[in-house]
């Protein structure tokens, strides 16, 4: 059975007298007072863990449930410090006639992009209604999911920011000596590459190259092999690394090379492809509305999800029986950005900090997920040996006893197709299984294509090849047919709905495949986004 994180309904509302009492107009100073300094003082002990990444380390390898209740009792305290002095978030409030009650978080409505920031200015939007200027920065998300939004983060706020990515990457890495990080996000207003770098110059020596292969390829034939190796991208640009490196001959057994990836989701048949080269390849999980170091991916997560793929019953005692999604999995800090879960699966995140210029309350970002207790998921594999066993060993590589994050992603990130539903993930995983193939693609896109004037439809997956890929019309018809076959096996093999569609319909399996040249046909548009577009609704 599926375990939804019981834990995160620790908080009780009380009701009666005392509440009567608390709310009263004369002890209403009196309990502000008591707010603010509560809240306060929890926000300078959590402080403390991140001094230093060495201290982040011994939170996170000590963690234990009775301090995800309070990290729980200061969202709480965070979201009633929000309704005394943010305007937008009163206002918000006074429009959804809320009323006070101790210590009930679910009392406060959740807000999201559409319902809160683009109905508030930024400077409603902060404590006070004020803008600190001095060390604010403003970044900008990808537009990826619609328009760019700007988001104002303040210098206190970075500061946090810089120390939890660097007390993070610093416990993956604790083993590895001379780091060297080559930052490949895209710079500039962009929330993901500036804040990096920053954060990974208190570990490392760094250089922001952004997505310039000439510059990396530069930079490490430079430097030679007498360092440790960390490029930070967005996932398929890793690729892109790989590919180039190989096509140049590049010696990697003399180098010592890892991947830190993020801003998108990141296959099982995509990690693998990198991991034929790089050491390893690690994920983390963050959003331009909220912060770039909400969780990140470990040696015990990466086991698990893979595992997830290989062994039914272990699927359905994490995910449950009808789950067909595999989730990505990550380890993430409720001390520091405190997640909850809706009826609908949909993930909320507080920031629990008060140094948040913009404070993030009970934010809905979209994503679907679930919460899983690291000793809910303890408790799991101790019903199997061999699940056991192997989960201790990829655990003990980081030790660390955070709680799980299950992260399906945008509820609207795929398509219906014969009753079964097709997700980019699955057709990346489909692809990259075979390291030939995946070789000679530079991106993929999936859409659902009317035929009949809209009586029918027909999925289709876009192949974009390589630019100095070029390929004889009968290579491409080869590819598309090794393609389609790839991707229907693997479908076939871990969707039940698809499977099951596939025996009662061989139509089921009728997905077209097109190949592109390089930054041709729905790749001309795309290749001008900085994150690329997987999924399209209708005709590109």
């Amino acid at each position: 059975m599926a375990m939804r994180g019981a834990r995160q309904r620790a908080g009780q509302t009380i009701y009666g007298l005392g509440e009567r009492v608390w709310t009263s107009r004369p002890l209403k100073v009196t309990r502000r007072a008591a707010l603010r300094a509560g809240t306060g003082a929890l926000t300078q002990s959590y402080s403390l863990y991140k001094v230093h990444p060495a201290m982040w380390r011994l939170t996170a390898t000590h963690y234990r449930p009775w301090m995800g209740d309070f990290a729980r009792w200061h969202a709480w305290m965070t979201c009633q410090l929000g309704s005394l002095h943010v305007p937008a978030y009163q206002q918000f409030l006074r429009e959804r006639d809320w009323t006070f009650r101790w210590w009930d978080l679910e009392n406060y409505p959740p807000t999201s992009k559409d319902t809160y920031v683009t109905r508030f200015g930024e400077e409603a939007r902060c404590w006070h209604g004020e803008m600190d200027l001095r060390g604010t920065l403003v970044d900008e998300s990808s537009g990826s999911s619609g328009r760019p939004f700007n988001w104002v983060r303040g210098r206190e706020e970075l500061q946090d920011i810089h120390r939890n990515v660097a007390g993070f990457t610093s416990l993956m890495m604790r083993d590895e000596p001379r780091l060297f990080v080559i930052n490949a996000y895209s710079m500039g207003a962009w929330a993901t590459g500036t804040n990096t770098g920053i954060a990974m110059a208190k570990i490392a020596m760094v250089k922001n190259t952004g997505p310039d292969l000439d510059k990396i390829v530069d930079t490490i034939t430079h430097f030679g092999t007498g360092f440790t190796y960390l490029i930070t991208a967005y996932p398929p640009f890793l690729k892109d690394l790989r590919d180039r490196l190989d096509d140049e001959g590049f010696d990697w057994d003399r180098h010592r090379m890892h991947g830190l990836v993020g801003g998108e989701g990141m296959t099982e048949a995509l990690r693998d492809y990198c991991e034929e080269r790089f050491l390893t390849v690690r994920s983390g999980y963050g959003a331009s509305d909220l912060t770039i170091g909400i969780g990140g991916e470990t040696e015990l997560t990466v086991w698990l999800r893979r595992q997830l793929l290989r062994d039914h019953d272990l699927r359905e005692a994490v995910l449950g029986p009808d789950e067909t999604r595999t989730p990505m999995i990550f380890q993430y800090n409720p001390l520091e950005t405190y997640l909850e879960v809706t009826d609908d699966g949909e993930i909320l995140c507080t920031l629990t900090s008060t140094s948040v210029l913009s404070p993030k309350l009970r934010y809905n970002i979209g994503d679907e997920g679930v919460i899983l207790d690291w000793h809910d998921l303890a408790a799991i594999l101790r019903t199997r040996p061999e699940w056991q066993s192997a989960a201790r060993r990829a655990w003990q590589a980081q030790g660390m006893k955070l709680p799980l994050l299950l992260l399906y992603g945008r509820k609207d990130a795929t398509i219906s197709f014969m009753g079964a539903n097709i997700y980019p993930q699955d057709v990346e995983n489909g692809l990259y299984a075979d390291s030939a193939r995946a070789a000679r693609l530079a991106s993929f896109t999936l859409t659902l294509e009317e035929l009949d004037g809209g009586r029918d439809s027909q999925p289709v997956i876009h192949l974009e090849l390589r630019e100095d890929e070029s390929l004889t019309a009968d290579e491409r018809s080869e590819l598309a047919r090794d393609a389609q076959e790839g991707v229907v096996g693997y479908l076939a093999r871990v969707s039940r709905d698809f499977a099951q569609s596939l025996e009662e319909s061989a139509r089921t399996g009728d997905i077209e495949v097109r190949v592109h040249d390089f930054g041709t046909g729905p790749f001309a548009v795309e290749n001008t986004k900085l994150k690329r577009v997987y999924l399209q609704k209708g005709t590109p």
